[in-house]
């Protein structure tokens, strides 16, 4: 029988420029749907999961859109309410070189930043689930939506669900003083956290030693001791960080590392040429999560997580689109990139 497992957030309309055009530049913009939770779930439909994704959508075409990109890969949307006013609206520029990539946001007032808990019966939503995910973007949406989160929390551990968290840290949708007030809170319901430098210091006010990504140096000293702070604050069962090292927009090295309390465990490092980097972070939580919830030791979870997410750092849009078999060839060792004929 497959695992159930849910994620619960925003599903947002992305408009990108056409290759590596400015704002300025574009005539025209591209299409795809995405945001932190929907993409943990297509990851997940996409190794074979029960994946059911819970969010409100506006009743209308765009709405409607933005369902139909879930269920095209698979992610079961029996749980997502209808109505709201609006579906939230991405702007993305793709950065190359030593240009950055930019985000403009348009989600004011989205279906979900407006939704009600009762809109939603999560005593059904956690029915035989075995793994509930948000990330910290979902509380940052709204005041009405930190609620739902928390709402959703306390009923996915009355039913006995693991959670997990991305905390990803958005200073464009809250300062740090409120994300702490708030995401600290809701650490108490969390089993495995996952998040990187920027999140540890302005979701949870951890900061790792002397790393600095912007230089691609990382200290991992610094990293092992606020692990074990956070895990005897907040009584995690992991405690996960990827590895970014930004030589530029178009070049990282991309690793991660794991604490169970005992070890410390780093992966296996990839350096990557960038395609697109949005959705990067979920593709490497779907990755975690999917190696957990079907068994996997915390080391091969951790190596499985961030080969698919160097994978996804290769593919256009949101969503992450690397078969099974293709992350697992990566596991063990093959990063040729040569042609499968």
């Amino acid at each position: 029988m497959s695992k159930k497992v849910v994620t619960m957030g925003e599903i947002m309309l992305r408009l990108s420029t056409p290759g590596y055009l400015k704002f300025q530049q574009a005539n025209s913009f591209d299409v795809v749907y995405g945001g932190g939770e929907a993409n943990v779930a297509v990851s997940l439909a996409n190794y074979g999961l029960d994946a059911y994704f819970v969010t409100k959508l506006p009743d209308n075409p765009i709405g409607q859109s933005a369902l139909n990109s879930l269920r095209q890969y698979g992610v079961k949307t029996d749980y997502i309410a209808r109505g709201g006013n609006r579906l939230g609206i991405y702007f993305l520029e793709t950065g190359a070189s030593m240009r950055p990539s930019k985000v403009v946001y348009d989600r004011a007032n989205s279906a979900i930043a407006e939704a009600d808990v009762s809109d939603f019966n999560f005593d059904e939503i956690f029915e035989g689930a075995e793994w509930f995910h948000f990330s910290g973007i979902t509380p940052a949406i709204s005041d009405k939506a930190a609620v739902l989160t928390e709402e959703a929390l306390k009923a996915a551990k009355k039913h006995g669900v693991t959670v997990s968290v991305d905390l990803n840290y958005r200073k464009k949708l809250w300062t740090p003083e409120k994300a702490q007030k708030v995401m600290t809170n809701l650490m108490q319901y969390v089993d495995v956290c996952i998040g990187n430098e920027e999140d540890a210091e302005k979701v949870l006010g951890f900061k790792p030693g002397e790393t600095d990504v912007t230089k691609g140096e990382l200290e991992l000293e610094g990293y092992k001791s606020i692990f074990k702070a956070m895990k005897e604050k907040f009584g995690f069962k992991y405690v996960v960080t990827t590895l970014r090292e930004s030589y530029s927009a178009s070049d990282n090295g991309w690793s991660a590392l794991i604490y169970d309390g005992n070890e410390f465990y780093r992966s296996r490092k990839y350096d990557i040429r960038i395609v697109d980097r949005v959705g990067g972070g979920d593709s490497f939580a779907g990755g975690l999560i999917y190696s957990l919830v079907t068994g996997q030791n915390f080391k091969d979870a951790l190596e499985f997580a961030v080969a698919a997410s160097a994978l996804k750092h290769t593919i256009p849009g949101d969503f992450n689109h690397a078969s099974l078999e293709e992350v697992m060839t990566l596991v063990k060792g093959d990063a040729s990139g040569r042609v499968q004929r």
